[in-house]
């Protein structure tokens, strides 16, 4: 189990708490459209649960994992969801896949050396033509802050680890400013990978 895990099983309330009442909504504006009315989406990473949530109550098929097995006991009591435990490239979702791939503020945690080969192995739980959203706190460097480790991105370095993958690239991008009170002058880039 790496820091950033064991800092999220031992934060989990506190995270849980402060973020299942953010309002997502701009950003789900952006994704949802996307997605075919009903279609599967699959919440890469999903923290408390808060998105998942939304989603099965717009309608939408939902799976969901995370890292943290504290975290997903908490998701599943929020979603009704049986919450997988595990990492991104342990996921399988065979013979599913997907029509949109939900990774939001999760893909951070995972070091350059392994975005590109997370990325790839991403993309083929996705349909042909699906799209995932992602989002990285703006910047270029790598980082401990306060025991979890975070990959900062910029749209140009997100673009030179998607052309390694040949199969994502970006269809949108946008910078926002964090959502959850008293961090607004933290800057986020998301970003909606198309497969092509």
């Amino acid at each position: 189990m790496n820091s950033t895990t064991q800092y999220y099983n031992q934060n989990a309330k506190q995270f849980f708490d402060s973020t299942v009442d953010v309002e997502m909504k701009s950003l789900y504006e952006k994704f949802l459209p996307l997605i075919p009315t009903g279609g599967r989406i699959l919440d890469a990473g999903c923290g408390s649960g808060r998105d998942s949530k939304a989603f099965l109550d717009k309608g939408f098929q939902v799976d969901a994992f995370d890292a943290s097995a504290e975290l997903t006991e908490l998701a599943s009591s929020l979603t009704g969801l049986q919450v997988k435990q595990t990492t991104f490239l342990r996921f399988h979702s065979e013979p599913v896949s997907y029509d949109g791939i939900w990774a939001c503020a999760s893909l951070l945690h995972v070091p350059e050396e392994d975005l590109a080969t997370t990325f790839l192995h991403l993309s083929k739980c996705l349909k042909q033509s699906g799209v995932m959203y992602c989002s990285f706190k703006l910047g270029n460097s790598e980082l401990d802050r306060n025991g979890r480790f975070f990959r900062d991105l910029n749209v140009e370095h997100l673009e030179d680890i998607l052309q390694s993958t040949k199969t994502l690239k970006i269809k949108e991008w946008w910078e926002t400013s964090d959502l959850r009170a008293g961090r607004e002058n933290e800057k986020w880039l998301n970003a909606i990978l198309e497969k092509h």
